[in-house]
């Protein structure tokens, strides 16, 4: 019986592992594309369906920073905690329809993201401005 439970037990979290390295949920590290600098961890999760990340440390600036070149509700607030990511949406495999903000400018664009063949630890975010330009970085994630 002890035999039985325990590989159970291993199915069960392999199946556990297998499915969080199919979904983008997790930690990340965003890294600018253009200069090639590690600039935050982002913790993507999932919420009724969708998928969302917040900004939960930052690695070039005060834990404190906030940010000035907001909008809206989100002018002043610190940028951790900050939910930066919003509303991707499975399709096939990977994740569309979202947005995404970038903390510097304060622009939102579209948002799509996804694996590469092979490579569960890193994730491609594209954001794309409604004139159809884009620019995609590759997240690491942080174990």
């Amino acid at each position: 019986m002890k035999q039985l439970l325990l590989l159970l037990f291993v199915t069960l979290a392999g199946v556990v592992s297998v499915q969080a390295q199919n979904t983008p949920t997790g930690i990340w590290k965003t890294v600018d594309d253009e200069t090639g600098e590690a600039k935050s961890h982002v913790e993507i999760y999932q919420d009724g369906g969708e998928y969302h990340g917040k900004i939960t440390k930052l690695l070039q600036y005060p834990q404190d920073q906030v940010c000035e070149a907001c909008t809206g509700s989100r002018k002043g607030k610190k940028l951790v905690g900050m939910v930066i990511v919003n509303d991707l949406e499975p399709y096939k495999d990977y994740w569309k329809n979202g947005t995404i903000m970038d903390p510097e400018t304060g622009n939102e664009y579209g948002c799509s993201v996804w694996f590469e063949e092979g490579k569960p630890d890193e994730l491609k975010v594209r954001g794309k401005h409604w004139t159809g330009g884009y620019r995609t970085q590759t997240w690491y994630r942080v174990r």
